[in-house]
Order: structure tokens, then C-alpha cells, then sequence
């Protein structure tokens, strides 16, 4: 795929992806479309050599599977993103009536927003809705595209303090306006109804949160740069996504999975720390008639790629970043490690990897957080407490992580998509933590 096309690709992507559920949606869509078979976790299972697959939970996380024709090193080679970015959620009781005839929306922060960028900005709504229909509870995605509501500044000239460093309440600052006064109470429940196809009445709950409605695009001179929202972690998912779908390895089973809830810790059942990926092997192994010893062997011999996207260099502000290992926009996937473990990478893993991407001519950077900096985490570690195996963090570097709207580069899309396509079609034998044999 080359540059060009896979920026453009990615913009796309998001375009389609407002919400984790839909970012679920569309990776099964794709699936689908390159002929995998959908596995209900509530149904039985058959699973052949040879065979694509894949399984969700919640409608919003997605383990995709490619089983190898000929499995004589019997185990798994995984890559792992997630579909969620920080937001705000609609309350259950989603109105606030006034001051003085406006409707506002009651939301709060889903993970760590950086609240400021949100303003200003023309805002939409997106996610699932569970209706009534007839005796049945149902899930609908709804994606109200268009401009629904905004989150209005507050004049320099109310507060001079706030034009350079504003102190934010988000039960106070951060409440979407709905309505000057032409709508009045009921209006949201009513217009979510109508866009989940059904009335008012017979909505019965939602996971709804605001989106923003500025374009995703490429952009600069040189057209380098590519923003949009929710490029953490959509970038990597997507990059990912097409790695798995044109790679093949007929020796091992390679696995995509898409987690949702990683801005909140993962610790949900559809998260990172849940059961999903570890229950989706398990089930894989069985089907494929292996027992509970070959299992646990195979996962001894097995490799994830954790993918969340890293913190480029700030232009105006490169003191906030180790001097030596940093990373650049356009430079390939970086490459994460922290002693305190709070990235997966170890020598090993990092051999590994390094040792693929150089085979393969695929440039790769470094990344740790400033020794004085503690710096964030990532979903490897939390999948890695279900699912034991060698396992390193990657990332493609990017400006402005969990802004409303975020930076990156246009190349490193593609970078991403050839480096954790190297891995896949790499059949890596593992010797515990001695050796490894890149076929």
C-alpha cells in the first residue's frame, strides 16, 4: 500500500469509526468482506486449518483469527489495538433545563480528555441505543452525523486569568449547549428515538458520546501531517487491520484484536484485563483439537504486538521528552519501554521485533518517558496478566495525544501497516526466553 493511499485510508477509517462500537462494526464490516466467519461466543465453534474468523463481545471489541494451513510450530502471533478514545458521555438523564431558556446536555469525561481543546467546536453523538421491539430488547448504533450541540467558551473579558491557563470544572465548563430555546424537554430522548428508528418510549438506554465534527484530513504543503479525531488509538487499529488482512503465514494462527475500554483502564469485560482474547485462544486451541498441555505450549511460543500510538516530539516544547529516546512523526513505529513496566517491551521481545523490521527494511524508532516523568500505560501489560506470553509496546508517534482533535504523520500509517506486516508473515519459533527463530 503506499503512502498516499494509506493516509488516505485512514481518514476513512475514522470517518466510519465515531464511537468503539462503531470502530467494532467496522473491522467485523472488512472482516466480512475479505470472507471470515463470524463465531457468536454463544454458539458452537468450528474451526478448521486454513480457515479466517472472528468473534466480538459487546459489539464493541473484535478478535480476528487466521489459522495457517500447516501448523507444525503450533502457536500465535497477535497484534492488539483499541476502538475507544477519551470522550464525554451522555448521562442516563441526559437534559439540564436553563439558565434562561437554554438546554444543555448532562455529560461526563469518559477517560483522560484534554478538556480545553474541546471547545468551540461543533459537536455530534455516537453510539449504541437498546430499544424496545415488541418482546425484545435490541442494540442499534446510531450516529447522529451532524452538528447537534457545542461547548461555549467563556469571554477573556469575563476572566483574563482564563486566556492562557483556564481552570476547568467539567460539571460546570464542559456541558454541551443543545438549544437556545426552540427545543424544549424530551427534545434529546426525541431525537435519538427518531434516529434509532423508533419512539420515544420504547428507548430503554444508551451509551452515547460526543464526537467531533471537524474533518479528519491530510494536510501541509508537503502533505505530511494527518489529523482528526481519535487518532489514539485508530491509527494503530487500522494499521494493524490491514497488516492481518494482507499478510499470510501458513505456519501459525495470527490474531487482530481491537479492545475497547483502554481510556478507562480495560477492566471490563470487554476489555484488555477481561477474559476475551485469553477465552478466544482457548476456544481456537479446542476446536482445532488441541488439548489443554498443547495449548499452554503454544502460548509459551507465542508473541503480542500491543499497537497504541506514542508521543512525538513538540515542536515548542522538546524538553518535555528524553533526549535521547524520543520519537519523530514520520519516522515508523516506535518502539515503548518503561522500567516500571508500565510497556510490555522487554530485550527480548525488542530483539525480536528489531530483528523483523530490519529484515524487512522497515524503519522503527525508540520511545521512554523522561526519567523525572512518569508518563502512561498501555493495554500490553493488562492482556498480558489473561494471556501470558512475549509481548512488546509500539506505537506510531503523534502531537496533541487525547486532544479533540489530534496530529500525526501522513507516512507513518503506512510504516505501521509494513512493519506489523513483517511480523505476521514472519513465522517466529520461540525457545523460551533463549532464542527465537525468524522463518
Amino acid at each position: 500500500m503506499s503512502e498516499k493511499d494509506a493516509a488516505s485510508g485512514l481518514v476513512e477509517f475514522i470517518r466510519a469509526c465515531p464511537s468503539a462500537f462503531h470502530a467494532a462494526a467496522e473491522i467485523s464490516r472488512r472482516l466480512d468482506e475479505a470472507g471470515f466467519t463470524h463465531l457468536p461466543e454463544g454458539g458452537a465453534w468450528c474451526v478448521e486449518p486454513g480457515g479466517r474468523y472472528y468473534t466480538t463481545r459487546n459489539n464493541s471489541s473484535v478478535v480476528a483469527l487466521k489459522v495457517g494451513s500447516e501448523l507444525d510450530t503450533y502457536h500465535f502471533q497477535m497484534a492488539a489495538a483499541h476502538g475507544d478514545s477519551p470522550s464525554y458521555k451522555v448521562k442516563t438523564v441526559p437534559e439540564l433545563e436553563g439558565p434562561d431558556g437554554y438546554l444543555r446536555l448532562d455529560v461526563e469525561a469518559y477517560g483522560g480528555a484534554l478538556d480545553y481543546t474541546w471547545f468551540d467546536r461543533p459537536l455530534g453523538l455516537a453510539g449504541r441505543v437498546l430499544v424496545r421491539e415488541g418482546s425484545r430488547v435490541e442494540s442499534r448504533l446510531v450516529n447522529l452525523d451532524r452538528d447537534v450541540c457545542l461547548i461555549p467558551s467563556v469571554a477573556i473579558h469575563f476572566d483574563r486569568s482564563r486566556g492562557l491557563a483556564p481552570q476547568l470544572n467539567r460539571a460546570v465548563d464542559l456541558v454541551p449547549m443543545l438549544s437556545a430555546g426552540a427545543l424544549g424537554r424530551g427534545a434529546f430522548e426525541q431525537m435519538v428515538a427518531h434516529e434509532a428508528g423508533v419512539e420515544p418510549s420504547d428507548v430503554l438506554g444508551h451509551d452515547l458520546y460526543l464526537v467531533v465534527r471537524n474533518e479528519p484530513r491530510v494536510w501541509g504543503e508537503a502533505g505530511e501531517f494527518v489529523s482528526g479525531g481519535r487518532l489514539d488509538d485508530l491509527q494503530c487499529a487500522y494499521a494493524a487491520l490491514e497488516a492481518f488482512l494482507a499478510a499470510e503465514n501458513a505456519h501459525d494462527v495470527s490474531v487482530l484484536t481491537c479492545f475497547d475500554n483502554e481510556e478507562v483502564g480495560s477492566g471490563t469485560k470487554q476489555g484488555a484485563r477481561s477474559t476475551l482474547l485469553a477465552d478466544t485462544l482457548r476456544r481456537t486451541s479446542a476446536a482445532l483439537g488441541r488439548s489443554y498441555d498443547e495449548h499452554l505450549r503454544a502460548l509459551a511460543g507465542s508473541m503480542l504486538v500491543s499497537c497504541d500510538n506514542a508521543h512525538a516530539v513538540h515542536p515548542n516544547h522538546p524538553e518535555g521528552h528524553d533526549p535521547a529516546n524520543r520519537c519523530r512523526i514520520n519516522g515508523g513505529l516506535a518502539i515503548k519501554e518503561a522500567a516500571n513496566q508500565h510497556y510490555c517491551t522487554d530485550a527480548f521481545s525488542r530483539a525480536v521485533i528489531l530483528a523483523i523490521l530490519d529484515r524487512a527494511g522497515v524503519p522503527h524508532q525508540v520511545f521512554a518517558n523522561r526519567s523525572d516523568m512518569a508518563g502512561g500505560s498501555t493495554l500490553g501489560n493488562l492482556s498480558n496478566a489473561q494471556v501470558s506470553v512475549h509481548a512488546i509496546d509500539v506505537g506510531l508517534p503523534q502531537l496533541a495525544m487525547h486532544s479533540a482533535y489530534e496530529t500525526a504523520g501522513a507516512r507513518d500509517t503506512e510504516l505501521g501497516i509494513a512493519g506489523l506486516r513483517a511480523f505476521f508473515e514472519t513465522n517466529v519459533v520461540i525457545d523460551g526466553a533463549n532464542a527465537a527463530d525468524l522463518r
